[in-house]
């Protein structure tokens, strides 16, 4: 997340204001990436600030990705990602393919092939289909968890519970368990987007590398943020090719990804009939709205360095998968559910991990803030 996404509402105006800030959670950012073996552009520090230089080298850019780069300068780099560049101890190098949502070589970082070890470890007892059912309480304080696994309800009792079950199943969770709080499920939101394909006119795309291959910064931060999104916007390499002979590798797919103010009309809920949990999910704001018209209709002012021949199709995207809200982190237990550590306000050894504690939900993609809020509070309460 870009520094300022902590502070929208001192900043601009608009959303709320972070309990943690940028410069408590950048060694926590790079210590993930360490973990997961990043492969990162160096001229993204003069938009993300950092400590340590990424672990891995960039990914290349593509011929697009490069006239871009002429036009923006460091506000456009190659996107930060989990696919290596040079092999690891446990992972080959990124085949360099576009295909990425399943790996064919097995080099994104997954738990699976990098951090399987720690299953082996005679502490760790991993319960593969056991349905988390309820938490445990007494005198203020989280001892078990109850668990459904091979027909019988069973409990698992500890000094100190962890949710990591999203924000659809962590405030489900707590609504069973009646540690009920008036925002619980409340204000469920994710990113917007929009996806452009491109014909471009004598400049070819695909020259290898990941699915995704540049950031650009040129519309997140800064003064309009007051009266609408701030966008990501993400330079596609996946292979979408162009039916015409001599023209095969001359399209571009580009994606403007915009925040959205959370809304308390958006929540989670548990369906009564079912007793499952069931998302609610009514508006998106006016803000993230005003930013994406105002790229639908200054998209070639914005990509005038790029030789577009025509908009070949034009997507607005049902969902970008990331799941946020509904367990909100805050400093006051009155209008939040856990503190700046993750911990409950009122239970104080259940710590809440994940998406669900995010005040408000930026451009970024929010899985190394989950992997960095963690990673601190296991330091916080080891």
């Amino acid at each position: 997340m870009h520094p300022n996404d902590f502070r929208l509402r001192s900043l601009y105006g608009v959303g709320l204001d972070w309990p943690i800030n940028y410069d408590e959670l950048e060694s926590y950012y790079s210590q993930a990436e360490e973990i997961m073996q990043i492969s990162g552009d160096p001229a993204s520090e003069e938009i993300l600030p950092r400590s340590k230089p990424f672990p891995q080298p960039p990914h290349k850019l593509t011929d697009p990705d490069i006239l871009l780069r002429k036009t923006y300068g460091n506000f456009f780099f190659a996107q930060p990602t989990a696919r290596p560049t040079t092999a690891t101890a446990k992972r080959p190098r990124c085949c360099a393919s576009g295909v990425c949502g399943h790996c064919p070589i097995n080099s994104k970082f997954t738990i699976l092939n990098e951090m399987i070890d720690l299953y082996r470890d005679p502490r760790v007892t991993l319960l593969t289909e056991a349905e988390a059912i309820s938490i445990e309480t007494a005198a203020s304080k989280a001892i078990g968890l109850t668990y459904f696994r091979a027909g019988r309800q069973e409990i698992a009792k500890g000094d100190l519970i962890a949710l990591g079950a999203n924000a659809i199943f962590n405030p489900i969770l707590l609504e069973r368990s009646g540690i009920a709080h008036p925002l619980l499920g409340k204000r469920l939101h994710e990113q917007r987007s929009v996806t452009y394909t491109l014909d471009l006119g004598g400049i070819d795309n695909f020259q290898g590398s990941t699915s995704i291959t540049g950031h650009g910064y040129m519309l997140y931060d800064g003064s309009h943020r007051k009266e609408m999104a701030g966008c990501l916007i993400e330079t596609m390499n996946i292979p979408n090719i162009r039916t015409e002979n001599g023209k095969w590798r001359q399209r571009l797919e580009i994606k403007f990804i915009f925040e959205d103010l959370p809304s308390e009309k958006n929540h989670v809920a548990i369906d009564g009939v079912l007793n499952l949990p069931k998302a609610h999910f009514e508006e998106y704001s006016d803000y993230s709205t005003r930013a994406l018209r105002e790229v639908d209709n200054n998209l070639g002012k914005l990509l005038k360095t790029l030789p577009i021949e025509r908009v070949v199709k034009r997507v607005e995207n049902k969902t970008e998968n990331h799941i946020l809200g509904t367990t909100l982190m805050g400093n006051d237990p009155i209008s939040s559910i856990v503190d700046k550590n993750l911990t409950h306000h009122v239970i104080r050894n259940l710590l809440l991990l994940g998406g669900s504690v995010f005040p408000t939900g930026s451009p970024a993609n929010p899985t190394l803030t989950i992997c960095a809020l963690s990673l601190r509070a296991a330091d916080v309460v080891r």
